[in-house]
């Protein structure tokens, strides 16, 4: 079997488990394994074989078969989305350039699905597969494997008190968001901690209400994480236990990241690194606590 047909069955399989079709590629027998006798003893010695999976391995016609379906939608992979001005980066609090990118993009195409303004987005970084994504081409390859989870997005609504919150949690975790200004500081225990937050409506931060209903776009893997009951202090996001008016947008997100490149791609813009303040280091109230530490 040539490299060429292996880099194909090879995305084709991510492809079928992505797309929960993986025991049509595997067959029936791989998907699911004949029972074990109820009375096989429980010491039985098993001899297992390896084989490389290379080039020496010779071509099957039911896999060709099977890659003459797929190889259109792995083609399709390669195409040309959009480009990147400058390199998208993960690292430190928000993820950095690349979970700005991400959140603006969620935030952005949830705006359009709910037809109203969407006041924040919210991902976790380790949902963010890639470390860099280099100046240049942007490929839907890249947002796969960027993205490579079936996360769906979520609107919820939460109360202002209940997005300070939330918000104490994505700057604990370093992970990412969209939609507010957050002035923060390193704790005593080292963790970054929320200082002061406020939304960022028009370019200007505005304070959050305590007492409105803010709707905010996650994903549902960060809503499926949060304590189911109330004594729970898991802290990953228990808070969105809170969440109203739960509605899934029938999007998931690298979906949506890739209708986002699109569009900014047919407006003529680039995909640029935003930089927009929305993560503030408060350096001397962490010298201050640190200074104050026995």
């Amino acid at each position: 079997m040539s490299r060429a047909k292996l880099a194909l069955l090879g995305w084709a399989l991510s492809l079928c488990v992505i797309g929960g079709a993986a025991q049509a590629v595997l067959g029936q027998a791989a998907a699911r394994p004949a029972p074990v006798p109820a009375n096989t003893p429980s010491d039985v010695h098993a001899k297992v074989t390896e084989t490389v999976v290379d080039s020496s391995i010779p071509d099957d016609k039911a896999v060709d078969k099977m890659l003459e379906a797929y190889a259109p939608k792995v083609r399709a992979l390669d195409e040309v989305i959009g480009k990147l001005k400058g390199d998208l980066k993960k690292s430190g609090i928000g993820a950095g350039s690349l979970g700005n990118f991400v959140t603006d993009a969620m935030r952005a195409e949830a705006t359009r699905k709910l037809g109203k303004p969407v006041m924040l987005a919210v991902t976790n970084g380790g949902g963010l597969r890639k470390s860099v994504m280099a100046e240049g081409e942007l490929s839907q390859r890249d947002i796969f494997e960027l993205l490579p989870f079936e996360n769906a997005l979520v609107a919820f609504d939460l109360t202002g008190a209940q997005v300070v919150d939330l918000l104490r949690v994505v700057v604990s975790y370093k992970d990412a968001q969209s939609g507010a200004r957050i002035k923060y500081r390193i704790g005593s225990d080292k963790k970054p901690e929320l200082e002061t937050v406020g939304l960022l409506i028009d370019d200007r931060e505005k304070e959050i209400d305590p007492s409105a209903t803010y709707t905010v776009i996650s994903i549902d893997y960060l809503l499926n994480r949060r304590a189911t009951k109330p004594s729970e202090t898991e802290g990953d996001y228990s808070v969105l236990r809170e969440a109203k008016n739960i509605k899934p947008l029938g999007l998931t997100i690298r979906d949506a990241i890739i209708q986002y490149v699109k569009r900014e791609t047919a407006a003529g813009r680039d995909i640029k690194a935003t930089f927009d303040g929305r993560f503030v280091f408060d350096k001397a109230a962490s010298e201050a606590t640190e200074e104050a530490q026995p």
